[in-house]
């Protein structure tokens, strides 16, 4: 059943049918799919519109019946790099997490993408064994969660998606400024204090000898990041729940949330608003990594009035970034929170585009 974002009063009883839907999509994909992604106050697009209907991204996915649709990409965010017709890709995610029980335990799981520009989830759904109630919600930073109760003894746990994201690399700006603390808005401000695992005020006597006499703005982020890359050895077992950015920086090795840990140490010593991201990164024109499939963690740094992506384990802008959640460190988007002590037997992750 397709649905739709918005029908005027006048045209609601008139609603076109499965045919005239698929023949509205043929003529006006690309004017429609603008619409449906546009970000509360951008402007209206220019281009032919039916009557005054935008049909939201479930119901063109639907319609189209492909995994490669052309898109006109026109978030706010992209509009400067990504101006016009472009191609979107379907990728298939999840995860699933088998536990041992002695008693019911609670736990919040963070592991279902965050449905909003420039990706668009197409498809989600939850299986468990036994069957378990599952109810989501959104914590304080928006990151959509989900909560169960683990059943005494063995359990399993699965999700999974179908998820639409852009053919394209995230954005750079090289000319992308620092702004002075009295200048950064309110809500920022929090990304440039001390955390649970990232701490500036242990670190900013390195930062400030290390990057302080850079020019500040993107460059300087990206010399953080490269730096971070170069220091660290990616390691398994390397870190633990304990461990900080001051701990890996000493160790020099560790695992993408520690790269990600230290790389915003560093920026927030000096005064850079930086958050930590957590999500799935399929392996999209990229050469394939041997290891297993995981869940990845990079940052978005604050610089001329926006976000902007950065990547310290792998260094390198990307494709097909599916964004779980944000926060100030990965205690804010831990994959799962227990209320108990449940053995976790086995944990597996996927993410890969779906064949055309």
């Amino acid at each position: 059943m397709l649905s739709w974002g918005k029908i005027s009063a006048a045209r609601a009883s008139a609603a076109p049918g499965p045919a005239r839907c698929r023949e509205i999509y043929q003529r006006y994909a690309a004017v429609l799919y603008r619409q449906a992604l546009l970000h509360p106050g951008d402007p209206a697009p220019a281009g032919h519109v039916v009557g005054d209907a935008i049909v939201n991204e479930r119901a063109l996915a639907a319609i189209a019946g492909s995994t490669r649709v052309r898109q006109t990409y026109r978030t706010p965010e992209h509009r400067k790099e990504h101006a016009g017709v472009m191609e979107t890709r379907r990728v298939r995610v999840g995860c699933e997490f088998v536990y041992v029980a002695a008693a019911g335990t609670p736990a919040v799981f963070q592991v279902e993408p965050l449905d909003a520009a420039p990706v668009s989830l197409a498809r989600r759904e939850w299986s468990t064994e036994p069957e378990t109630r599952v109810r989501r919600y959104a914590d304080l930073y928006g990151n959509p969660c989900t909560r169960v109760m683990l059943p005494a003894g063995r359990s399993t746990l699965r999700f999974g998606a179908s998820v639409l994201v852009p053919d394209a690399t995230e954005d750079a700006d090289g000319h992308a400024p620092e702004l002075p603390p009295e200048r950064l808005p309110d809500e920022v401000l929090i990304y440039t204090l001390p955390s649970r695992y990232c701490l500036p005020d242990v670190l900013g006597d390195e930062a400030w000898s290390r990057f302080g006499a850079m020019p500040a703005g993107y460059a300087r982020v990206q010399a953080i990041c490269d730096h971070v890359n170069g220091h660290l050895t990616f390691q398994y077992g390397a870190s633990g729940p304990l461990t900080t950015a001051a701990d890996v920086n000493a160790s020099g090795s560790g695992v993408c949330r520690d790269f990600t840990h230290l790389a915003i140490s560093f920026c927030r010593a000096l005064n850079i608003p930086a958050r930590y991201v957590f999500g799935y990164l399929p392996e999209m024109d990229v050469p394939p990594d041997p290891a297993p499939m995981d869940f990845a963690a990079w940052m978005e740094v604050w610089l001329g009035g926006r976000w902007w992506t950065f990547d310290p384990r792998n260094n390198r802008r990307r494709k097909g970034r599916i964004l779980i959640g944000r926060g100030r460190d990965a205690s804010d988007v831990a994959m799962v929170t227990t209320f108990g002590a449940p053995l976790l037997e086995s944990m597996t992750v996927h993410a890969q585009e779906e064949p055309p």
